[in-house]
């Protein structure tokens, strides 16, 4: 069961529970994307293809899990509903697009959907707009707060970013409202293309790369690197690539880390493209039935000194508070990050869904999550 709803990409092990999913799922055909054959064609230029499939670097202990550890799982999942949802309204700012693009800046609008402001360029990584992350909306996890904002009122970005295709970061009616509205082209690991030509956006948009590719949009520089994760949005699994990115502009450095679990990549990445100004790290949806493809907060931590200056890089978390993908407490993973966190000296700040938070003046702390 728990291997069939982590192909999903769900994340939740009750999904599978039953065959009214499977009958939801019928009328979704579209978000489910591109056939393995699709796929294919562009994915196997990669060296980092073998046998119908991408490989972690390090291979991730997940894959394995025991039936009791599935059984202890679904238990959790089902009995700590009141724990794994906030115990009152999550607070949501409405951003006001700046003109021009800052310096130095995140707005993270949930989960991990942000917009990353660099030397006057703008990233949207991982936009998931929908109710639900799930090629139906009639289940799946379901948003725990508001979208800050509507598509429409972002402002013009330089270009879209997306980590893999799991339906929590990779979303169709968002990748298709933001065709309408922006004109940013997709940068995307190899064979998210894919999907994206199922969904009607123009070749001329799209942008596949393999890990350590990149591409240049003016002074922008966004390199793919790896993360140790899986892919997949229903039956197959790990034909597309996915990724973590650094985003490189004339003076200031970012990192995504999109949704991985921690790897020896993260100091590569640091000694290659690194020191960074500013780091978006998952802390959230951990358990000890995937260790090694989602990272808990104390590993944040140490793949943000991995990757920037304990005294000069900001770490902003991403992957927590805005859907029920674990069973762990809803604000546990801020809780334990921030511990973690001041032991090792780490500037972290934590904003609301909608804020948006200045490199060199982070906002003073503000416990928002505490009900």
């Amino acid at each position: 069961m728990i291997r069939g709803a982590l192909r999903i990409g769900f994340g939740t092990a009750s999904l599978l529970a039953g065959g009214w999913v499977l009958r939801a799922l019928q009328g979704a055909p579209a978000a489910l994307g591109a056939s393995p054959t699709e796929i294919e064609t562009v994915a196997r230029r990669s060296p980092n293809y073998r046998d119908g499939g991408f490989d972690n670097l390090e291979p991730a202990s997940m894959m394995s899990i025991e039936a009791e550890q599935q059984r202890l799982l679904v238990r959790e999942l089902i009995g700590s509903r009141s724990v794994t949802r906030p115990a009152g309204p999550v607070p949501v700012v409405t951003p006001t697009p700046a003109a021009p693009a800052s310096q130095g800046s995140v707005c993270w609008f949930g989960h991990s959907s942000a917009l990353i402001e660099l030397d006057g360029y703008r990233v949207l990584a991982d936009p998931v707009w929908s109710r639900r992350c799930s090629p139906s909306q009639a289940v799946g996890p379901e948003r725990m707060h508001d979208v800050p904002a509507p598509l429409e009122a972002l402002a013009a970005v330089d270009a879209v970013v997306i980590s893999h295709d799991h339906y929590d970061h990779l979303d169709m009616e968002t990748i298709t409202g933001l065709a309408r509205t922006q004109r940013a082209p997709f940068v995307v690991p190899l064979g998210i293309g894919a999907h994206l030509r199922r969904w009607g956006i123009p070749e001329s948009r799209i942008v596949e790369l393999d890990w350590h590719e990149s591409h240049t949009i003016g002074d922008l520089t966004l390199v793919c690197t790896p993360a140790r994760h899986f892919s997949g949005r229903l039956l197959t699994r790990n034909t597309t690539l996915w990724a973590s990115w650094v985003i490189l502009g004339p003076r200031h450095r970012a990192f995504f880390g999109g949704d991985t679990g921690y790897t020896k990549s993260f100091a590569e990445i640091g000694a290659e493209h690194g020191p960074f100004d500013v780091t978006l790290l998952p802390i959230g949806a951990y358990h000890p039935a995937w260790p090694d493809i989602h990272m808990n907060p104390e590993e944040a931590v140490r793949a943000h000194l991995d990757v920037a200056e304990a005294d000069r890089g900001l770490l902003v978390p991403i992957h927590w508070a805005t859907f029920r993908l674990a069973p762990h407490p809803w604000s546990e993973p801020v809780e334990r990050l921030l511990r973690a966190a001041d032991a090792e000296k780490v500037q972290v700040v934590v904003p609301k869904p909608g804020q948006r938070v200045e490199r060199d003046a982070p906002p003073a702390s503000d416990p928002w999550w505490r009900f």
